[in-house]
């Protein structure tokens, strides 16, 4: 599994979590809906302006949302490692 598509899968837990489409957030951060889409399938990687910007619109702060994503890659790493 990529970051990116941790990244997308985290992103959208927090969006949905939110009550917010795709539309509602990408309008919230300054997006498109579509590029919400890519992000959230693991297509497009983010930037840290992107980052900051999608968690404003979230009401949560970068560093939750870093965190959140690292503790998934961990948890992949060690199921793929033979650690569960």
């Amino acid at each position: 599994m990529t970051y990116e598509k941790v990244f997308g899968q985290i992103l959208q837990e927090f969006r949905q979590k939110r009550g917010l489409s795709q539309e509602q957030l990408g309008f919230e951060s300054g997006y498109h809906r579509t590029y919400i889409s890519l992000l959230e399938r693991g297509r497009k990687s983010p930037s840290l302006n992107t980052i900051f910007r999608l968690s404003t619109a979230l009401k949560i702060t970068p560093s939750e949302m870093l965190q959140r994503i690292e503790a998934q890659f961990e948890n992949i790493s060690q199921h793929d490692a033979g650690g569960e």
